[in-house]
C-alpha cells in the first residue's frame, strides 16, 4: 500500500500516529460522522441549502428598480444587501459554536426554517423598512446555512473524498451567485419582484424534508457535560460585527469616511471588540474560543481566506462594470465574462486532491495563490479597450488558481480538528472570508472613486453608470474619457487585489506550518 505524504500522517495527542494512507481512515467508527439512510439525498439537501444562501446574496440586485417603484425608499435601498450581509457575517461564529454544542442537524433545520420565514415575510413586505428588516431575518437563517452546510460536508466524507463534495458546493455557490442577477431581473420583469422570495419556499421545503428524513446525528462516544451557552459573548460578537460592517459598508456611500457617523461607528466597534475579548476570556464555553487563534494552522487559514475575500471584490464587483463600460458589453454578456471564473474554479477544486495528496496542503495553496497573483497583475496590462475574450481568459485562469488555493485550506484545516471542534473552526474561516469581502468592498470602492475623481474632476461609479447608460447625451470625446477613467480605476483595483494575494502568500510562507497536523478520525484533541 502506498504511503501518504508526511503531511497526511495522522497525529494523536501531538505525536506521530503511523503511516496509514488517507483512505485508510476509520470512516465507519461510531460517533465520527452523521449516519445517513442515503448519502445522495443529504448531499442534495446541502447543495440546495448552499444554493439558497448564495442566490439571495445577489438575486435582488437587478430587481431594485421594480422594488423601489413599488415600495419607495430609494435613499435606503442599499440596506437590502447590507442588512443581509451583516446578518450572515456576524452570526457565522455563533452558529458554528452551536453546531458543536447541540449538533449540526438542529442548527441546520433552524437555519432553513428561519430563512424560509424571512423569505415569506419579504414577499409580504409593505414598505422598504419592513423589507430591510425581513432581509435581516433571512440573513440570520443564511448564516446557519453557510457554516453548517460546509461543516456537515466535512463530517460526511473522509479526507480523501472531501474535495468532491466541496467542489460540488463551490460550483453551486458560483453558479448561484452568477445566475442571481439574471434570475432576479427575469422574475421582476415578467412576473413580480415578490416571486424573488417566494421561489425560495418550495426549494427550501424540499431541502428541509431531505434533512429531517435522511440526516442522522452521530452518537457521541463520550458523555458531555450540560451545555452552557455563552449568550453574552454571542450578543457582544453580534454587536461588534454589526457596528464594524455597517461602518465598512456605508462609509463613503451614505456618509463621508471622516464624518461623525463613520468615526463613531469605528470607535464603537473598537470598544465593543475589547469588551468581546474580555467576555470571551471569562466564558466557560466561549463562542470564539482562544484556540482558534492560538493554533498556527487555523489562524493562518483564517488570515489567508480573509485576504481571499478581500481580493474577490475585484472580479465580482468591478469586472462587470469594466465589461459594460470599457468593453461595451450588455449585462448578460458581462456576466458571461465573469462566469469563466466559475467554470474553472470547481474543476480545479475537484482535482486539487491529486495535487495536495502529493505535495501537501500548504504547498498546494501557495501554488494556487501564486498563480492568482500573476493573473491579477496581468489584468492592468490588457490593452484598451481590448476584446472580451482577454479578461474572460484571465478569469478562467484566476478561477483555476483560486480552486487550488481555497479548497486545500478548508479541507486541511477541517482535518486538523476533531468532530466536536469542526463547526467552530469552519465558521471562523467563513467569518474571516466574509469580513474580508466587506473590507474589500469599502477599500476598493474608495480606491475606484479616488481614481475617478482624479481623472474626471469629481464623480463616482454611480454617476458614471448613469452617464454610460445614456451615451447619446455625451460627445465622443467625453465618452472616451469616461471609459478610460473606468479602465484606470479598475486597473488600480486589480493591483490592490494583487496586494491582497501577496498578503495571503506571505501568511502561508511565514505563519502556516509546513505540514498540517492532520488528526486520525475519531481523535479528540488535547491542548
Amino acid at each position: 500500500m502506498a504511503r501518504c505524504p508526511r503531511e497526511f500522517r495522522c497525529t494523536k495527542k501531538g505525536r506521530a500516529y503511523g503511516d496509514r494512507s488517507v483512505d485508510d481512515t476509520d470512516r465507519d467508527r461510531p460517533g465520527l460522522r452523521p449516519r445517513t439512510d442515503a448519502p445522495g439525498p443529504v448531499v442534495a439537501a446541502l447543495m440546495l441549502g448552499m444554493g439558497l444562501a448564495a442566490l439571495d446574496g445577489t438575486i435582488v440586485s437587478t430587481a431594485v428598480p421594480q422594488i423601489v417603484g413599488d415600495l419607495g425608499g430609494l435613499a435606503v435601498f442599499s440596506w437590502l444587501f447590507s442588512g443581509y450581509l451583516l446578518a450572515v457575517t456576524v452570526t457565522l461564529p455563533v452558529y458554528g459554536k452551536l453546531s458543536d454544542t447541540f449538533g449540526r442537524k438542529p442548527v441546520l433545520i433552524a437555519g432553513v426554517v428561519l430563512f424560509l420565514l424571512g423569505s415569506l415575510l419579504c414577499a409580504a413586505a409593505w414598505n422598504m423598512a419592513s423589507l430591510i428588516a425581513f432581509r435581516v431575518v433571512q440573513g440570520l437563517g443564511g448564516g446557519a446555512l453557510q457554516g453548517t452546510v460546509q461543516t456537515i460536508a466535512a463530517d460526511l466524507y473522509p479526507l480523501k473524498e472531501r474535495p468532491k463534495i466541496q467542489a460540488k458546493l463551490s460550483s453551486v455557490w458560483a453558479a448561484s451567485s452568477v445566475a442571481g442577477p439574471a434570475a432576479g431581473g427575469l422574475l421582476a420583469g415578467y412576473a413580480d419582484w415578490r416571486w424573488i422570495f417566494l421561489i425560495n419556499l418550495p426549494v427550501g421545503l424540499v431541502a428541509l424534508w431531505l434533512i429531517v428524513r435522511h440526516l442522522k446525528e452521530p452518537a457521541r462516544t463520550t458523555p458531555r457535560p450540560p451545555a452552557r451557552i455563552d449568550w453574552a459573548g454571542a450578543l457582544a460578537i453580534f454587536a461588534t460585527g454589526a457596528l464594524l460592517l455597517t461602518a465598512l459598508v456605508q462609509g463613503g456611500v451614505a456618509w463621508p469616511w471622516l464624518s461623525a457617523p463613520s468615526l463613531g461607528l469605528l470607535a464603537g466597534s473598537a470598544v465593543l471588540g475589547a469588551v468581546t475579548v474580555l467576555v470571551e476570556r471569562r466564558a466557560a464555553e466561549p463562542i470564539i474560543p482562544g484556540w482558534v487563534w492560538r493554533r498556527r494552522t487555523i489562524s493562518a487559514v483564517n488570515l489567508a481566506l480573509g485576504a481571499l475575500g478581500l481580493l474577490m471584490v475585484a472580479p465580482t464587483v468591478f469586472l462587470p462594470t469594466y465589461a459594460q463600460s470599457v468593453l461595451g458589453l450588455g449585462p448578460i454578456a458581462a456576466g458571461f465574462v465573469l462566469s469563466a471564473m466559475t467554470l474553472s474554479w470547481p474543476v480545479s477544486a475537484a482535482l486539487s486532491n491529486r495535487v495536495y495528496g502529493r505535495i501537501g496542503f500548504r504547498r498546494t495553496a501557495i501554488l494556487g495563490i501564486s498563480g492568482a497573483l500573476l493573473v491579477l497583475l496581468a489584468f492592468p496590462l490588457l490593452p484598451f479597450p481590448g476584446e472580451p475574450w482577454q479578461p474572460a481568459l484571465l478569469m478562467l485562469l484566476l478561477g483555476a488558481a483560486l480552486g487550488l488555493f481555497q479548497l486545500p485550506l478548508i479541507v486541511g484545516v477541517q482535518s486538523t480538528v476533531p468532530y466536536e471542534e469542526r463547526g467552530t473552526t469552519t465558521a471562523s474561516v467563513l467569518f474571516c472570508r466574509q469580513v474580508g469581502q466587506s473590507v474589500g468592498a469599502a477599500l476598493f470602492g474608495a480606491v475606484a472613486n479616488g481614481v475617478l475623481a482624479a481623472r474626471l474632476g469629481g464623480g463616482d461609479l454611480d454617476t458614471l453608470a448613469r452617464a454610460l447608460d445614456a451615451p447619446e447625451s455625451l460627445t465622443a470625446g467625453a465618452m472616451d474619457g469616461l471609459r478610460r477613467a473606468v479602465d484606470a480605476a479598475v486597473d488600480y483595483v486589480f493591483v490592490g487585489a494583487a496586494g491582497a494575494a501577496a498578503l495571503a502568500l506571505l501568511v502561508l510562507l511565514t505563519l502556516a506550518p509546513r505540514r498540517f497536523p492532520v488528526l486520525e478520525e475519531g481523535t479528540r484533541r488535547e491542548d
